[in-house]
């Protein structure tokens, strides 16, 4: 089993910085593909970024390119999710998930929420226009 953790969300202004953190720990070799998810009251839960085990492949939903940055730290256990220039639109609760299934060549598989076997509880963010 996989335990998740996240942190690092908050109240920032918009145009502002967070980093986000997803600690994994139990069976942390079984987090293959990492993803952060975010949802809001009423909306569907989205994959806004995606990471392979080795930290090379990404994904990042259009909404979200150029301005997120996804990473992580094996050695740490640590999923990062860099949050630049952020808008009131990505007010939300952001979750990390994973999943044992490795990244091959196309990211259409780990946008679907049933492909998941663990998630955080979530951190919330929330940007003030």
């Amino acid at each position: 089993q996989v335990h998740l953790v996240e942190s690092g969300g908050g109240l920032v202004r918009n145009g502002d910085s967070l980093r986000l953190s997803c600690v994994a720990s139990g069976r942390t070799d079984e987090a293959s593909t990492v993803a952060w998810f975010r949802q809001t009251p009423g909306d569907e839960r989205v994959v806004v970024a995606a990471i392979g085990w080795s930290g090379i492949d990404t994904y990042y939903a259009d909404s979200v390119k150029g301005r997120f940055t996804i990473s992580r730290d094996n050695a740490k256990n640590t999923v990062y999710l860099e949050m630049n220039s952020l808008k009131p639109e990505d007010t939300a609760v952001y979750r990390c998930a994973s999943t044992r299934i490795v990244y091959g060549s196309s990211w259409d598989l780990f946008l679907t929420i049933s492909v998941y076997d663990y998630w955080g509880q979530g951190t919330r963010v929330t940007v003030s226009s």
